[in-house]
Protein backbone atom coordinates (compact mmCIF):
# COMPACT_ATOMS: atom_id res chain seq x y z
CA UNK A 1 0.00 0.00 0.00
CA UNK A 2 1.11 3.37 -1.18
CA UNK A 3 0.21 4.61 2.53
CA UNK A 4 3.07 2.44 4.25
CA UNK A 5 5.57 4.14 1.43
CA UNK A 6 5.55 7.28 3.08
CA UNK A 7 3.12 9.63 5.27
CA UNK A 8 0.34 10.97 2.47
CA UNK A 9 -1.27 14.45 3.02
CA UNK A 10 -4.49 13.79 1.41
CA UNK A 11 -5.39 10.76 4.11
CA UNK A 12 -3.52 13.46 7.35
CA UNK A 13 -6.23 15.80 5.54
CA UNK A 14 -9.10 13.54 6.05
CA UNK A 15 -8.11 12.23 9.08
CA UNK A 16 -8.03 15.41 10.15
CA UNK A 17 -10.92 17.38 9.31
CA UNK A 18 -13.25 13.96 8.54
CA UNK A 19 -13.21 14.49 4.67
CA UNK A 20 -11.75 15.53 1.57
CA UNK A 21 -10.27 19.19 1.99
CA UNK A 22 -9.32 21.10 -1.49
CA UNK A 23 -6.33 23.56 -1.41
CA UNK A 24 -6.97 26.95 -3.03
CA UNK A 25 -4.76 29.18 -4.36
CA UNK A 26 -4.61 33.13 -3.50
CA UNK A 27 -2.78 35.65 -5.23
CA UNK A 28 -2.03 38.99 -3.01
CA UNK A 29 0.31 41.77 -4.22
CA UNK A 30 3.82 40.97 -2.56
CA UNK A 31 7.07 40.91 -3.25
CA UNK A 32 10.04 39.72 -1.72
CA UNK A 33 13.55 40.90 -0.28
CA UNK A 34 15.48 39.28 -2.63
CA UNK A 35 13.51 40.88 -5.50
CA UNK A 36 13.16 44.60 -3.89
CA UNK A 37 16.47 45.43 -3.46
CA UNK A 38 16.60 45.22 0.65
CA UNK A 39 18.39 41.96 0.29
CA UNK A 40 19.22 41.42 -2.85
CA UNK A 41 17.78 41.89 -6.63
CA UNK A 42 16.22 39.44 -9.49
CA UNK A 43 15.19 36.88 -6.67
CA UNK A 44 16.28 33.53 -6.69
CA UNK A 45 17.69 31.92 -9.46
CA UNK A 46 15.19 29.74 -10.55
CA UNK A 47 12.23 32.10 -10.21
CA UNK A 48 9.87 33.05 -12.73
CA UNK A 49 7.77 36.45 -13.00
CA UNK A 50 5.18 34.49 -11.27
CA UNK A 51 6.92 34.34 -7.70
CA UNK A 52 5.56 30.18 -7.65
CA UNK A 53 2.08 31.05 -8.35
CA UNK A 54 1.22 30.22 -12.01
CA UNK A 55 -1.71 28.74 -11.55
CA UNK A 56 -3.31 31.65 -9.56
CA UNK A 57 -5.67 34.14 -10.36
CA UNK A 58 -4.90 37.90 -10.54
CA UNK A 59 -3.87 39.80 -7.85
CA UNK A 60 -5.82 42.57 -9.11
CA UNK A 61 -9.26 40.55 -7.45
CA UNK A 62 -9.86 40.43 -3.54
CA UNK A 63 -9.01 37.63 -2.04
CA UNK A 64 -12.38 37.48 -0.89
CA UNK A 65 -13.37 36.76 -5.22
CA UNK A 66 -10.68 34.12 -5.69
CA UNK A 67 -11.84 32.28 -2.96
CA UNK A 68 -15.28 32.70 -4.00
CA UNK A 69 -14.53 31.80 -8.11
CA UNK A 70 -12.07 29.30 -6.12
CA UNK A 71 -14.62 27.33 -4.21
CA UNK A 72 -17.40 27.70 -6.65
CA UNK A 73 -15.32 25.75 -9.57
CA UNK A 74 -13.26 22.99 -7.54
CA UNK A 75 -16.63 22.46 -5.36
CA UNK A 76 -18.93 22.15 -8.05
CA UNK A 77 -16.11 19.75 -10.16
CA UNK A 78 -15.03 17.99 -6.54
CA UNK A 79 -18.43 17.98 -5.05
CA UNK A 80 -15.71 19.73 -2.17
CA UNK A 81 -17.19 21.21 1.02
CA UNK A 82 -14.23 22.36 3.08
CA UNK A 83 -11.63 24.23 1.65
CA UNK A 84 -7.89 26.07 2.49
CA UNK A 85 -6.84 29.08 0.82
CA UNK A 86 -3.16 28.94 0.19
CA UNK A 87 -1.61 32.15 0.17
CA UNK A 88 1.18 31.51 -2.96
CA UNK A 89 2.94 33.88 -4.34
CA UNK A 90 6.10 35.15 -3.77
CA UNK A 91 6.65 35.99 0.43
CA UNK A 92 3.53 36.39 1.50
CA UNK A 93 4.32 37.90 5.04
CA UNK A 94 6.35 40.42 3.84
CA UNK A 95 3.93 43.24 3.80
CA UNK A 96 2.70 46.24 6.00
CA UNK A 97 0.46 44.33 9.01
CA UNK A 98 -2.92 46.55 8.10
CA UNK A 99 -2.57 44.54 4.28
CA UNK A 100 -1.53 41.17 6.04
CA UNK A 101 -4.51 41.19 8.89
CA UNK A 102 -7.12 42.38 6.08
CA UNK A 103 -6.05 39.68 3.84
CA UNK A 104 -6.26 36.99 6.33
CA UNK A 105 -9.61 37.99 8.00
CA UNK A 106 -10.96 38.16 4.09
CA UNK A 107 -10.06 34.56 3.63
CA UNK A 108 -12.06 33.57 7.14
CA UNK A 109 -15.36 31.84 6.00
CA UNK A 110 -17.22 29.01 7.02
CA UNK A 111 -16.03 26.45 4.61
CA UNK A 112 -12.69 27.10 5.63
CA UNK A 113 -10.94 24.79 8.02
CA UNK A 114 -7.30 25.82 7.56
CA UNK A 115 -5.33 29.01 5.84
CA UNK A 116 -1.95 28.31 4.52
CA UNK A 117 0.63 30.85 4.07
CA UNK A 118 3.66 30.50 1.86
CA UNK A 119 7.04 33.19 2.62
CA UNK A 120 10.78 32.65 3.47
CA UNK A 121 11.99 32.12 6.87
CA UNK A 122 13.55 35.74 7.09
CA UNK A 123 10.20 37.37 6.78
CA UNK A 124 7.85 36.51 9.70
CA UNK A 125 7.12 38.84 12.23
CA UNK A 126 6.30 38.80 15.95
CA UNK A 127 3.28 40.85 15.32
CA UNK A 128 2.43 38.36 12.47
CA UNK A 129 2.53 35.05 14.79
CA UNK A 130 0.56 36.60 17.65
CA UNK A 131 -2.39 37.70 14.91
CA UNK A 132 -2.58 34.59 13.50
CA UNK A 133 -2.39 32.82 17.19
CA UNK A 134 -5.57 34.57 17.47
CA UNK A 135 -7.10 33.47 14.68
CA UNK A 136 -6.43 30.11 15.24
CA UNK A 137 -8.02 30.35 18.44
CA UNK A 138 -11.43 32.26 17.95
CA UNK A 139 -12.37 31.28 14.48
CA UNK A 140 -11.22 27.83 14.84
CA UNK A 141 -9.00 28.05 11.79
CA UNK A 142 -5.79 26.00 11.99
CA UNK A 143 -2.84 27.87 10.41
CA UNK A 144 0.12 26.58 8.11
CA UNK A 145 3.15 28.80 7.66
CA UNK A 146 5.22 27.33 4.34
CA UNK A 147 8.90 28.06 4.34
CA UNK A 148 10.86 28.03 1.67
CA UNK A 149 14.00 26.55 2.45
CA UNK A 150 15.22 23.96 -0.73
CA UNK A 151 18.41 23.31 0.54
CA UNK A 152 20.15 22.89 4.27
CA UNK A 153 23.78 23.74 2.11
CA UNK A 154 24.94 27.18 2.90
CA UNK A 155 26.92 27.95 -0.05
CA UNK A 156 24.31 26.21 -2.06
CA UNK A 157 21.89 28.93 -0.65
CA UNK A 158 24.22 31.58 -1.55
CA UNK A 159 24.02 30.37 -5.30
CA UNK A 160 20.40 30.62 -5.87
CA UNK A 161 20.09 33.66 -4.22
CA UNK A 162 18.08 32.99 -1.37
CA UNK A 163 19.28 35.65 1.30
CA UNK A 164 18.67 33.64 3.93
CA UNK A 165 20.74 31.06 6.32
CA UNK A 166 19.84 27.68 7.78
CA UNK A 167 20.22 29.64 11.16
CA UNK A 168 17.05 31.81 10.24
CA UNK A 169 14.85 28.87 8.98
CA UNK A 170 15.55 27.05 12.46
CA UNK A 171 14.69 30.43 14.35
CA UNK A 172 11.80 30.53 12.22
CA UNK A 173 10.75 27.25 13.01
CA UNK A 174 10.90 27.60 16.64
CA UNK A 175 8.78 30.97 16.67
CA UNK A 176 6.25 29.15 14.34
CA UNK A 177 6.18 26.18 16.86
CA UNK A 178 5.97 28.43 19.43
CA UNK A 179 2.84 30.16 18.18
CA UNK A 180 1.27 26.74 18.20
CA UNK A 181 0.77 27.50 14.09
CA UNK A 182 1.53 24.33 11.56
CA UNK A 183 4.71 24.25 9.27
CA UNK A 184 5.41 23.09 6.16
CA UNK A 185 9.34 23.34 4.78
CA UNK A 186 9.91 23.47 0.84
CA UNK A 187 12.93 21.76 -0.56
CA UNK A 188 14.27 20.85 -3.99
CA UNK A 189 15.89 17.46 -4.06
CA UNK A 190 17.61 17.60 -6.83
CA UNK A 191 20.20 21.07 -6.92
CA UNK A 192 23.13 20.73 -8.53
CA UNK A 193 25.34 21.92 -6.05
CA UNK A 194 23.52 19.87 -3.48
CA UNK A 195 25.28 16.26 -2.58
CA UNK A 196 23.59 13.43 -1.02
CA UNK A 197 24.77 13.61 2.15
CA UNK A 198 23.37 17.56 1.95
CA UNK A 199 20.35 15.43 0.97
CA UNK A 200 20.61 13.51 4.40
CA UNK A 201 21.43 16.50 6.39
CA UNK A 202 18.04 18.26 5.14
CA UNK A 203 16.07 15.13 6.15
CA UNK A 204 17.80 15.34 9.30
CA UNK A 205 17.67 19.09 10.04
CA UNK A 206 13.56 19.10 9.59
CA UNK A 207 13.52 15.97 11.64
CA UNK A 208 15.21 17.45 14.18
CA UNK A 209 12.98 21.05 13.74
CA UNK A 210 9.78 19.50 13.71
CA UNK A 211 8.52 20.50 10.74
CA UNK A 212 5.05 18.91 10.40
CA UNK A 213 4.88 19.11 6.88
CA UNK A 214 7.28 18.91 3.77
CA UNK A 215 6.62 19.41 -0.07
CA UNK A 216 9.83 18.43 -2.78
CA UNK A 217 10.50 19.08 -5.96
CA UNK A 218 13.01 18.91 -8.64
CA UNK A 219 15.30 22.07 -10.02
CA UNK A 220 13.19 23.29 -13.35
CA UNK A 221 14.23 26.06 -15.35
CA UNK A 222 11.24 29.05 -16.05
CA UNK A 223 11.25 31.43 -18.75
CA UNK A 224 13.27 34.61 -18.33
CA UNK A 225 15.23 33.49 -14.97
CA UNK A 226 18.79 33.57 -14.30
CA UNK A 227 18.96 29.74 -14.00
CA UNK A 228 17.66 29.95 -17.67
CA UNK A 229 20.70 32.33 -18.90
CA UNK A 230 22.75 29.90 -17.01
CA UNK A 231 21.68 26.69 -18.87
CA UNK A 232 21.59 28.34 -22.25
CA UNK A 233 25.24 29.00 -21.35
CA UNK A 234 25.95 25.74 -19.85
CA UNK A 235 27.09 27.12 -16.79
CA UNK A 236 24.82 24.47 -14.86
CA UNK A 237 23.95 20.82 -15.42
CA UNK A 238 20.84 19.93 -14.60
CA UNK A 239 20.25 16.24 -12.52
CA UNK A 240 18.72 13.26 -14.38
CA UNK A 241 15.05 12.06 -13.61
CA UNK A 242 16.82 8.86 -11.88
CA UNK A 243 18.77 11.03 -10.05
CA UNK A 244 16.13 13.09 -8.52
CA UNK A 245 14.33 9.61 -7.51
CA UNK A 246 17.71 8.53 -5.78
CA UNK A 247 17.80 11.94 -3.99
CA UNK A 248 14.12 11.47 -2.92
CA UNK A 249 14.11 8.07 -1.52
CA UNK A 250 17.19 8.87 0.44
CA UNK A 251 15.30 12.31 1.86
CA UNK A 252 12.37 9.61 2.80
CA UNK A 253 14.56 7.29 4.56
CA UNK A 254 15.61 9.75 6.52
CA UNK A 255 12.84 11.59 7.85
CA UNK A 256 11.29 11.30 10.50
CA UNK A 257 7.95 9.43 9.39
CA UNK A 258 5.74 11.85 11.27
CA UNK A 259 6.42 14.10 8.82
CA UNK A 260 3.04 14.28 6.39
CA UNK A 261 4.79 14.98 2.34
CA UNK A 262 2.34 17.19 1.28
CA UNK A 263 4.39 17.39 -2.32
CA UNK A 264 6.82 13.91 -3.46
CA UNK A 265 7.51 16.37 -7.07
CA UNK A 266 6.15 19.70 -8.14
CA UNK A 267 5.51 21.19 -11.35
CA UNK A 268 5.13 24.46 -13.79
CA UNK A 269 2.58 25.14 -16.59
CA UNK A 270 4.32 24.33 -20.21
CA UNK A 271 3.73 27.75 -20.59
CA UNK A 272 5.74 29.52 -17.99
CA UNK A 273 8.80 26.96 -18.14
CA UNK A 274 11.25 25.45 -20.59
CA UNK A 275 12.30 22.31 -18.65
CA UNK A 276 9.95 20.94 -16.51
CA UNK A 277 10.48 17.00 -14.52
CA UNK A 278 12.58 16.18 -17.76
CA UNK A 279 9.31 16.87 -20.19
CA UNK A 280 7.87 13.90 -18.23
CA UNK A 281 4.37 13.84 -16.52
CA UNK A 282 4.18 14.66 -12.64
CA UNK A 283 2.07 11.62 -11.60
CA UNK A 284 4.58 9.35 -14.11
CA UNK A 285 7.28 10.31 -11.96
CA UNK A 286 5.54 10.17 -8.59
CA UNK A 287 4.24 6.41 -9.83
CA UNK A 288 7.97 5.35 -10.40
CA UNK A 289 9.43 6.40 -7.76
CA UNK A 290 6.28 4.77 -5.42
CA UNK A 291 7.09 1.24 -7.49
CA UNK A 292 10.91 1.56 -6.88
CA UNK A 293 10.30 2.29 -3.44
CA UNK A 294 7.87 -0.59 -3.54
CA UNK A 295 10.29 -3.20 -5.62
CA UNK A 296 13.71 -2.16 -3.00
CA UNK A 297 11.28 -2.54 0.28
CA UNK A 298 12.01 1.41 0.90
CA UNK A 299 9.90 3.76 3.12
CA UNK A 300 9.81 6.98 4.92
CA UNK A 301 11.60 6.74 8.20
CA UNK A 302 13.39 3.66 7.36
CA UNK A 303 17.27 4.94 8.46
CA UNK A 304 15.21 7.38 10.90
CA UNK A 305 15.81 5.13 13.99
CA UNK A 306 19.31 5.16 14.03
CA UNK A 307 19.36 9.22 14.21
CA UNK A 308 20.01 10.85 17.23
CA UNK A 309 17.74 13.49 16.44
CA UNK A 310 14.95 12.30 16.75
CA UNK A 311 11.73 14.53 17.85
Amino acid sequence: MTENLYNIYSVWLKERYGEKVYKIPVNIPVTCPNRDGSKGSGGCVYCGAKGGGNETLSDLLSVTEQIERNTAYIGKRYHAKKFIPYFQSFSNTYCEFSDFKKWIIEAIRPDVVEISISTRPDCITDEQLKFLEKVKKDDAVEVTIELGLQSVNEETLKIINRGHTLADYNQAIDRIKAAGLLSCTHMILDLPWDSEEDVIKGAQVLSDKGTDFVKCHSLYIEKNTLLKHWYDQKQVTLLTKEDYITRAILFLEYLNPEIVIQRLIGRVPKEDSVITNWNTSWWKIKDELEAHMKYENNYQGRKFSGMNNKR
